[in-house]
């Protein structure tokens, strides 16, 4: 660790002005990003006596190296600056609210010709309108399906459309009129999307007009004795009023707003997010968070007020329309902003925060906290169910997140470590009877798994035929992985021996964010008894590499030390040795899981896999040329001859293999 007197910049030499500083470690890496109105002022306060700093602070500017900052014109300049900084480098030290599952959305694709209703999930599409989120996937498809019944758009893939367009025949949602069928042409294009921009009025709150739209057409329909299309819209207003119990009315006045409740104690923090519209809950959000300690309330809720709106998109006609009336117009919400946004706790920096969100909005906003009436009513109720979510989440995790630190200290404890080891490596490998050999690298940093340096290995042994076992395997993964660091370590250029570009340093110099591969490991895991951790505590020596090793056995959950005749015995209970077992556990499922891929891929196999000297390349290109087996069977040898990388030779390999009766023929007789 660095001590911040090395690094600490003269105060004469931060400016005055607003601005967003960055600290990083002494390998590049962003550790902690932050915002000040002054930036000389907040940044001396990093560099006063250590004793007087909260201790998660100390850390933090113990393990920089180097500050930076920028200067930026105005508090909400520095409030959208350091937010994406923040998506961009995920520092350690920085708040985030990370949810535990993905929401489902009902998305259209208003974007397209021929718009599309579907379940979506994830980052979200530019020009497809989102509704939601919702918590329960059935709870979404009865939706789709009720609302089909009114305005039956396709929700078929693009495959399906263009087979059905090709076919001249619709699918079965076509035949029972749960679609309008535009594949065929039952329905214009420009009606089609008509019908999904009123499906998305609908459900961006414009809902009394359409209902008593829809009564008056019954009515009129009886009275002209139409019975069959009254009974239609009988149906179709069921349908929506179906749909519209699922949303029960919490704001009779059919205001549109966003509620956030935050409850937090010393450890944790939990935050329900009540997203209504037309005065109904549209959807609904949730996130547990680990609290900082310093983390006041005012600048948790500011976090997630800049997470939740950072890529809010402005409306379209069509939504403002739907959102408002026609004398409101100055105050026009956009799908992800409405004009009301109401917190348990107003955000730290109140004013810039509501000025950055109402550039985003392109209008004004109403942030605060509701202190009567049902709003109030309805705060309380968010505020209720963000409380059940917290102690659920206690209940369920058992305090797991408050002892991930302890479980580090106690590894450096155990395992004799100079210090708790932040970034772990554990390796597994995976085969059947020796065939379809494979290897993994998982990573935990910071006692959580870092997926995006997850890695596969395919052994491929010292005749390309496997290893001999699994020592010998191990080595091979170790080796080729950390001859790889060594070398982006030394600034080479090039690939790898396996096809992979190398990178010169950890941190890449133009995005300021961390490489896959090119951190070094505070601990290598693997998994197995004594042989695989002597196996691989030589392999890294042999190499000039010095990072502990150890090994965890299945049968006892024993821990061997390279060279101890006996292993460490850690308690059953200690959270260092679940750690250790979550990542032997993650290593295995990522291994196994990769073999068995490759298993599968392993047992299609084509008849010309068994032509000597014909590779997956050359098999490539002669179906490029010939475009079937068939075709090759058939060819002659001076055909063959002709397609790239087959020569004379071999081509008269595949020739003879295909029909043997002519070679036989063709050789001299005595």
């Amino acid at each position: 660790m660095a001590d911040p007197v090395t690094y600490r910049p003269k105060t004469s030499e931060i400016p005055t002005e607003p601005g967003v500083y960055r600290f990083r470690d002494e390998q590049g890496r962003v550790i902690y990003v932050g915002k000040a109105k002054n930036l000389r002022n907040r940044l001396t306060n990093y560099f006063q006596d250590p004793a007087n700093l909260h201790p998660r602070t100390q850390n933090m500017v113990f393990s920089a190296a180097s500050v930076q900052w920028t200067v930026v014109a105005n508090e909400v300049e520095a409030l959208t600056l350091e937010y994406s900084w923040i998506k961009q480098y995920d520092p350690r030290f920085n708040v985030m609210y990370r949810d535990d599952k993905s929401y489902p959305y009902l998305a259209v694709s208003m974007g397209e010709e021929v718009p599309r209703m579907q379940i979506m999930r994830g980052a979200r599409r530019k020009d497809t309108r989102y509704f939601g989120p919702y918590s329960q996937v059935w709870a979404i498809r009865e939706t789709v399906d009720q609302l089909q019944r009114v305005f039956p758009i396709r929700t078929c893939s693009k495959a399906v459309y263009n087979r059905a367009q090709r076919a001249g025949r619709p699918c079965l949602l076509g035949y029972i009129d749960r679609c309008s069928a535009p594949c065929v042409g039952k329905i214009s294009k420009q009606d089609h999307y008509q019908l999904a921009d009123q499906l998305c009025q609908f459900m961006g709150g414009k809902v009394g007009p359409y209902i008593r739209d829809l009564k008056t057409q019954m009515k009129q329909a009886a009275a002209e004795l139409n019975y069959e299309k009254a009974a239609q819209l009988r149906d179709s207003l069921a349908a929506l009023e179906k749909v519209l119990e699922q949303n029960a009315v919490v704001l009779s006045d059919g205001t549109d707003a966003d509620v956030f409740a935050q409850i937090a104690d010393e450890l944790e923090a939990a935050v329900q997010v009540f997203h209504v519209r037309g005065g109904r809950i549209r959807g609904v959000r949730g996130w547990v968070i680990d609290r900082p300690s310093d983390a006041t309330e005012p600048e948790l809720m500011q976090r997630l007020l800049q997470q939740v709106y950072a890529e809010a998109t402005p409306a379209s006609p069509t939504e403002r329309e739907a959102a408002v009336s026609v004398d409101d117009v100055e105050h026009t919400p956009t799908s992800a902003i409405p004009r009301e946004i109401l917190v348990s706790t107003l955000p730290e920096d109140e004013t810039a925060v509501r000025e950055w969100i109402e550039q985003l909005r392109g209008a004004k906003v109403d942030l605060r906290v509701p202190q009567r009436g049902d709003k109030r009513a309805l705060m309380d109720m968010v505020a209720t169910n963000a409380e059940h979510a917290l102690r659920l989440h206690k209940t369920r995790r058992a305090g797991d997140l408050t002892q991930r630190s302890k479980a580090l200290e106690e590894l450096a404890e155990y395992l004799d470590l100079p210090a708790a080891p932040l970034r772990i490596e554990c390796y597994d490998v995976s085969h059947t009877m020796g065939t379809n050999q494979v290897a993994s690298m998982v990573v935990f940093e910071d006692g959580t798994p870092r997926k995006s340096d997850y890695r596969h290995f395919t052994i491929r042994g010292e005749a390309g035929e496997g290893a001999t076992d699994d020592t010998a395997a191990m080595r091979e993964v170790l080796t080729r992985r950390f001859k790889r660091l060594q070398a982006e370590e030394s600034g080479q250029t090039g690939y790898d021996e396996d096809g992979i570009q190398l990178a010169s340093g950890p941190v890449d110099p133009n995005t300021g964010k961390p490489r896959r591969f090119s951190y070094r490991p505070d601990l290598v895991v693997v998994d197995g008894g004594l042989p695989q951790v002597n196996a691989a505590s030589t392999t890294l020596q042999e190499m000039g590499i010095t990072i502990p090793v150890v090994g965890l056995a299945k049968r006892l959950e024993e821990v061997w030390i390279p060279g101890d005749d006996f292993p460490v015995i850690m308690p059953r209970t200690s959270a260092g040795l679940y750690l250790l077992q979550h990542l032997r556990d993650e290593s295995h499922r990522f291994a196994i899981t990769h073999h068995r891929k490759k298993r599968s891929a392993s047992m299609k196999r084509s008849i010309l896999d068994e032509i000597p000297g014909l590779g997956p390349a050359r098999q490539a290109a002669l179906l490029k040329t010939f475009k079937s087996v068939k075709k090759i069977r058939e060819a002659t040898a001076e055909e063959l001859a002709e397609v790239p990388g087959v020569g004379p030779m071999l081509a008269q390999t595949i020739h003879d293999f295909f029909q043997p009766n002519t070679a036989e023929q063709s050789e001299p007789t005595e």
